[in-house]
């Protein structure tokens, strides 16, 4: 660099010499500006190149690093642009003094090292709630395959689901690019309703609909309109453990109460929490026992809610798959037939369609429709609408239907497959009865498998062959003398279930 170019000026530092700067050629390498860009970059978050240093003319450093006029300028475009250069016409170019990555500087050309985090910790810079929360047991997935739980997403008409998509986005409504209604697309709460109405008997209008991102978030929006911190909540015991985050998040007081052959226990929810503000029941298919609730424990719930002035949140997550018969009728109908209007209804659509899908919704009484989407707006503005309209034209023009059809048939086919192997291979190790509803059994362990280990040890050595359970005591609150393992079927093809329920046999027998 010649010394008549690189004098320094009066008030300025001396321009930096830049002899480890070198540009790659070849097919391979990026664009020499952007290397250029990268490479002074790194000067300057090194410490080597510090703020007020001067760099040279754009002409000296094309000559010195043998590259054109337009390469060096194009480099010192995005420095300038992005904050790591200052400079004005006439004046020189600059390192700046407030650099923009000012987290990543360094002191003295040495690495700052990781920030002092002397007397703070992950756990204690989390509320007291907050590491409740993050206490919380993950729902067990276990490997993918047999026999894990969920349904078959493979099979879902995704060239019709892709068609109606494509419909409404490729000349979107003008109104789908906007903020949207805080309860959700319309149409999707027509379809929605007209559904219900028709398979599960609910008393409701389409304005009662508030569309959600899946139960969990359903539970969520209920429980921050609902719920003061310290209320006490019934839940079933065993129960669903994803419901459970959005209660200790409203800072709830979780009452677990046992499910026996008739449903949730309202006597012993009653004795244990009489004053609670809400229950959380599955009333048509109770995961994971898969218990019906019968009629008289539904009256005698329903009754206690009007006594206690409560709420109950129906989570009816799976009631599309009944092999025997028509659909049960849900709660909500017992109580919106009564007049009370004390029953929250909430489903999804990750069982019958794909658990990505992130799309479940609440069926409100008349008289906490405006609230809660009130509360909606205020928490969340309003769902996406990017699937909003497909799902309702899929379910409108009868596929979502034929879908469940097809499925119900298919499922129900594997339901009996599971049960014929395990007599074959499991009979001395598990005891499987068949279920009219749901996607999974409960697969009780025998006597002489209990004498050999519990059922999380069993879902352990399942899990190192490859075969996905779950243990039932993972599901529950206070300690269980059944130990089980739930099998699911619906996403094990035919063909595999023999050798899965070999494979499962041979874990459990070593």
């Amino acid at each position: 660099m010649a010394r008549s170019q690189l004098r320094p000026q009066p008030g300025r530092r001396p321009p930096p010499h830049f002899m480890a700067l070198t540009l790659a050629a070849g097919a391979a390498s990026a664009p020499k500006h952007r290397q250029l860009y990268d490479q002074i970059r790194g000067h300057v978050l090194s410490g080597r190149l510090t703020g007020g240093a001067r760099l040279p003319a754009s002409r000296t450093l094309a000559r010195e690093i043998g590259c054109s006029r337009n390469t060096v300028l194009s480099a010192y475009e995005l420095l300038l642009a992005e904050g790591y250069l200052t400079g004005t016409p006439g004046s020189g170019t600059f390192v700046s003094r407030v650099l923009p990555d000012q987290f990543l500087a360094v002191n003295n050309g040495r690495p700052s090292g990781p920030p002092d985090t002397r007397g703070t910790t992950a756990q204690a810079a989390l509320s007291t709630r907050g590491r409740v929360l993050a206490e919380q047991t993950p729902r067990p997935r276990g490997p993918a395959g047999a026999f894990m739980l969920g349904p078959d997403a493979a099979h879902f008409p995704f060239d019709i689901w892709g068609r109606m998509l494509g419909r409404t986005w490729r000349r979107p409504d003008p109104a789908l690019l906007r903020y949207g209604d805080p309860a959700g697309h319309r149409p999707l709460r027509e379809a929605i309703a007209e559904y219900l109405r028709a398979t599960r008997a609910l008393r409701c209008d389409w304005r009662q609909v508030v569309i959600t991102s899946g139960a969990q978030q359903a539970l969520d929006l209920v429980v921050r309109a609902m719920l003061d911190p310290g209320d006490a909540v019934w839940c079933e015991d065993p129960g669903y453990g994803g419901l459970r985050g959005p209660l200790i998040a409203a800072g709830a007081r979780i009452a677990p109460v046992p499910v026996d052959t008739e449903g949730l226990s309202v006597s012993t929810g009653r004795a244990r929490a009489p004053a609670a503000r809400l229950a959380v029941v599955a009333p048509s298919h109770q995961f994971p026992l898969g218990v019906v609730m019968s009629l008289g424990r539904r009256l005698e719930l329903l009754d206690w809610a009007r006594a206690a002035g409560a709420w109950v949140l129906e989570d009816d997550y799976d009631s599309e798959y009944r092999y025997a018969g028509r659909p049960l009728a849900a709660l909500q109908s017992l109580d919106a037939a009564s007049g009370a209007g004390r029953v929250i209804y909430a489903g999804t659509f990750s069982k019958v369609t794909f658990p990505s899908l992130r799309i479940g919704y609440l069926v409100v009484p008349d008289a906490l429709v405006e609230p809660m989407v009130r509360v909606r707006a205020a928490l969340d503005d309003h769902p996406s609408a990017v699937v909003q309209p497909a799902l309702a034209a899929f379910i409108g023009e009868g596929h979502f239907g034929a879908h469940i059809r097809r499925m119900r048939a298919r499922y129900a086919a594997r339901q009996e497959s599971l049960i014929a192997a395990a007599q074959r291979w499991l009979d001395d190790k598990l005891i499987l009865a068949p279920d009219e509803a749901g996607l999974h059994l409960v697969a009780r362990m025998t006597p002489a498998l209990k004498r050999r280990m519990n059922d999380a040890q069993a879902a352990e050595r399942a899990a190192a062959a490859g075969i996905a359970t779950s243990a039932l005591s993972g599901y529950a609150v206070e300690a269980r003398s059944d130990p089980a393992l739930l099998l699911g079927y619906a996403a094990v093809p035919e063909d595999r279930i023999e050798t899965s329920v070999r494979s499962l046999a041979a874990a459990l027998a070593g």
